[in-house]
């Protein structure tokens, strides 16, 4: 079986991408697994230079000495195992004609609750859809009928969360990440995820889709974010720091490497440690809970 790492390539690899992707790494050779890695470029279309970013990911990851097995995997070119996958689920699906304000007033949840799509076009009729379709392209809906979904994470726990009619395929007729990774992890045999952990909210709806599609679910690893002293998540700032502009300021790339594995606890202060120390000390188990606090200025 497999790990991966997966990222968009919607911009480069920063510090938390490369954090994330050490994990991943380190927890597929420390079980002796396959690791593998996927381009998610479902938007690719609409992505300015997605080819040529996802190229200089690639090459970062391989700076940073995380070899993979297998070619590359890039899903805007799966399609075909998309509606292969979306032809199973017959029964299970169903049009939606709401629209994005449609969708945010049926939702808003009284007193914090966390908002569920209450399936306003479940059980529309055949003649309802039909002058439906004049008005918008339909986006397709699973039937979950917001039941619970437990899943376990190695650093969180016991995790819950509502499964709501959550889309699967856009109105514009792309698949939605939420079954197009489920479906690319079954099919790759992806046994292990790791990611942030503020896609966490998403695996109990994955993991149900999973098993609607007939896949194993994953074991889960969701790592904690890189924040800003101020705790601002620190992808989310201009003064996120990528590979490049720490190799432009100098940066060597086993120091680079130290302080990745130094945030996670596996080297102790300005100790030398190659990959295959990191392999063998990882244990998740021991990985912090906590984010890791960044200050741009002290790297560049």
């Amino acid at each position: 079986m497999s790990g991966r790492f997966a990222p968009t390539p919607s911009s480069d690899l920063h510090l938390g991408n490369l954090r994330t992707a050490l994990v991943a790494w380190l927890a597929a050779r420390s079980e002796k697994k396959d690791f593998l890695i996927r381009i998610e470029d479902l938007d690719a279309p609409r992505l300015p230079d997605a080819v040529a970013v996802a190229n200089r990911q690639l090459a970062d990851l391989a700076r940073l000495g995380l070899t993979h097995d297998r070619a590359v995997v890039r899903q805007h070119a799966r399609t075909p195992l998309y509606e292969q996958a979306f032809a199973r689920l017959d029964g299970l699906v169903y049009e939606c004609f709401c629209s994005r304000k449609d969708v945010a007033q049926a939702t808003r949840a009284p007193h914090g609750a966390t908002p569920h799509y209450p399936g306003t076009c479940r059980d529309l009729t055949e003649p309802e859809k039909a002058r439906l379709r004049h008005v918008r392209p339909p986006s397709w809906r699973v039937n979950a009928q917001a039941l619970p979904w437990t899943i376990n994470d190695a650093l969180h726990g016991s995790y819950s969360a509502v499964v709501d009619d959550f889309v699967i395929r856009r109105a514009d007729g792309v698949f939605a990440y939420n079954f197009a990774v489920v479906v690319d992890d079954g099919l790759q045999g992806i046994d292990q995820v790791v990611r942030g952990d503020d896609l966490l909210e998403s695996a109990p709806r994955q993991a149900w889709l999973a098993r609607q599609l007939g896949f194993a679910e994953p074991a889960y690893i969701h790592v904690p974010l890189v924040c800003a002293p101020d705790g601002s998540r620190l992808a989310k700032r201009e003064d996120a720091i990528s590979l490049t502009r720490l190799r432009e300021a100098g940066v060597p790339i086993n120091e680079v490497r130290y302080r990745l594995a130094a945030s996670l606890r596996l080297a102790g202060p300005r100790e030398t440690v190659g990959l295959r120390d990191l392999v063998e000390r990882f244990d998740p188990a021991k990985l912090p809970r906590e984010p890791w606090l960044v200050d741009p200025a002290a790297w560049l």
